[in-house]
């Protein structure tokens, strides 16, 4: 299974390496994931510069694809040239978005009465598409996740390993990467948050 992190120019660092570093410690299950860029190289919001793995036209072939924020959302989705590229489908792709990437969803019509999760700055601008932003770091229906909040990115990223390998796996990452004695503590909240997202649908 291939997972895209979409990630623009001026993208989060959080965001992005946070989700591919957590996915691809499931390389040996099978599960694997690619920054994946619209240009072969992007500079981060920092000035990190970095060099995409896949090409954005990979969004199509990928199992899942996670679209990261950035400085630049708002120019990301007023170019109709660069989301034509993003052809996605969530009848067969898992798709998740962290904070601002929750507008790159909506401006693809993919939020369409499902609520939503970004950060604060973002929150004004996801609403503005008729969306409604909830009060929460998770957020899933269906195969539609999105997440609020840098460090939510985990729970994105927990959630992708959840759906594809179990629970089981998604907290064995958690436990590996938790503070050292906060294990129990980091693992048993992003389970919490997830379910807690899940739930809400119910």
């Amino acid at each position: 299974m291939q997972v895209a992190v979409v990630t623009f120019d001026g993208f989060n660092e959080l965001d992005s390496f946070i989700a591919s570093a957590l996915i691809s410690r499931c390389r040996k299950d099978g599960l694997e994931a690619f920054i994946t860029t619209p240009t072969p190289m992007v500079t981060s919001m920092n000035g990190v510069e970095v060099t995409g793995q896949r090409p954005m036209e990979f969004v199509t072939e990928a199992d899942v694809v996670l679209i990261g924020s950035g400085v630049k959302a708002r120019d990301v989705v007023s170019d109709d040239r660069l989301l034509s590229k993003l052809v996605l489908d969530p009848a067969r792709q898992l798709i998740g978005a962290q904070c601002s990437g929750a507008l790159v969803l909506a401006r693809l019509g993919l939020l369409a009465g499902i609520p939503a999760c970004t950060d604060m700055t973002s929150r004004p601008f996801v609403e503005a598409c008729d969306v409604t932003v909830l009060d929460a770091p998770f957020h899933a229906e269906g195969n539609i996740a999105t997440a609020g909040g840098c460090l939510a990115s985990q729970y994105l990223a927990a959630w992708v390993i959840s759906r594809v390998l179990g629970e089981d796996a998604a907290r064995r990452v958690i436990d590996y990467v938790a503070p050292v004695g906060e294990n129990q503590e980091t693992v048993e909240r992003t389970v919490r948050a997830i379910q807690a997202g899940e739930v809400a649908l119910r």
